[in-house]
C-alpha cells in the first residue's frame, strides 16, 4: 500500500510541474504580446530619398574702386548619400550661376560696296549678364538635352528671348544670332564652363571654386546646384548671391541708373569746369 501511495504522489508531481511549466510558457507569451515592440535597426535600404545641400563661401560681393576680381568657393552635402566613396562615381552634380537679365541688341553685318556696315539686327532679350556653370563631368555625359534644357544647364539652354527686330529670319539665322550672343559674352569672361569643376571630398562633401571677373555686373543673381544619377534628376536646390557697389562707386552707379539726367548735367559742368581749370594752369603770357 505504501508503494501504491508513492506512485500516486510521483504522478501528481509531474502533473503540478507540468502545470506550472505550462503557466510559465502563457505568462511569457501574454509579456510579449502586451510589451511595445522595439523600433527596427535602419539599414541603408530604409533611407529616404537624397536630396542636396549648397552654400557659398560669401553670399555678398562688394565692388569697389579697387575690385579686380575675387574667388568664391562653392560646396555642399548630400543628404541620405549612397555613395561609398568620393572616387565611386555613384553621383553628378552640375552648379548653374546666372544673373541679372538685360536686354542686348544682336547686330549682322554685311558687304556692301567693299565696306562692313549692319545691315540687320534683332533685340535680345531677358539674357543673363553672367552664366556659368560647374560639373564633375561634361554636361552632356549627365543627361539628357531635353531634360538639361528644361532647367536650362550649359551654353546650350541659357534663357533668353529673342525678337526680331526688322525682316526676316530663319532658324538658322536665328541660331547664329544666338551663338553669336554666347560667344561675345564668353571673349569678355562673362560665360563661363567648367567640366570636371566639382569633386567630391567624402562620399557625401563636394566643393568647387569660381573666379569672378572684374567686368562682372551688379545685381543679384542665382546659385543652382542639380543631383543626378545615370542621368535622372534626384535633387535640385538655390541659393542667392548678391553682387553690389560700395563706397564711391555706389553713389556713381545710383546717381547714373536712377537720375541719368542729373548725371549727365554733372559730368558735363565738371567737364567744363575741369577745362576752364586747365586753361587757367596752363595759360600763356
Amino acid at each position: 500500500m505504501d508503494r501504491g501511495c508513492d506512485n500516486h504522489a510521483n504522478r501528481a508531481g509531474a502533473l503540478g510541474a507540468l502545470a506550472l511549466t505550462f503557466a510559465a510558457a502563457v505568462a511569457l507569451l501574454l509579456a510579449g504580446m502586451s510589451a511595445p515592440h522595439a523600433a527596427p535597426v535602419a539599414t541603408g535600404l530604409d533611407r529616404g530619398p537624397e536630396s542636396i545641400e549648397i552654400d557659398v563661401s560669401t553670399r555678398s560681393i562688394p565692388i569697389e574702386a579697387d575690385f579686380s576680381g575675387t574667388r568664391i568657393v562653392i560646396f555642399g552635402a548630400i543628404h541620405n548619400s549612397r555613395q561609398d566613396a568620393a572616387e565611386s562615381g555613384y553621383y553628378d552634380i552640375a552648379v548653374v550661376i546666372w544673373g541679372p537679365n538685360e536686354t542686348l541688341v544682336a547686330r549682322q553685318k554685311s558687304r556692301v560696296a567693299f565696306i562692313w556696315v549692319n545691315t540687320r539686327s534683332l533685340s535680345v532679350h531677358d539674357v543673363p549678364a553672367y552664366y556659368a556653370f560647374i560639373s564633375t563631368r561634361p554636361i552632356d555625359e549627365i543627361a539628357d538635352k531635353a531634360l538639361l534644357a528644361r532647367y536650362r544647364i550649359g551654353f546650350d539652354n541659357v534663357p533668353m528671348r529673342i525678337e526680331e527686330g526688322g525682316g526676316g529670319f530663319s532658324a538658322e539665322e536665328l541660331a547664329a544670332f544666338r551663338q553669336a550672343v554666347i560667344r561675345q559674352k564668353a571673349k569678355a569672361g562673362l560665360y563661363r564652363e567648367a567640366d570636371y569643376g566639382l569633386s567630391f571630398s567624402g562620399p557625401s562633401l563636394f566643393r568647387a571654386t569660381l573666379d569672378v571677373p572684374a567686368n562682372v555686373p551688379v545685381g543679384e543673381f542665382k546659385v543652382q546646384a542639380f543631383l543626378f544619377h545615370q542621368g535622372t534628376l534626384l535633387s535640385s536646390t538655390t541659393r542667392k548671391l548678391v553682387i553690389e557697389k560700395r563706397g564711391a562707386e555706389r553713389l556713381v552707379y545710383a546717381l547714373a541708373y536712377d537720375h541719368p539726367f542729373v548725371y549727365g548735367v554733372i559730368a558735363v559742368l565738371a567737364a567744363v569746369l575741369a577745362g576752364l581749370i586747365a586753361s587757367a594752369i596752363f595759360k600763356k603770357d
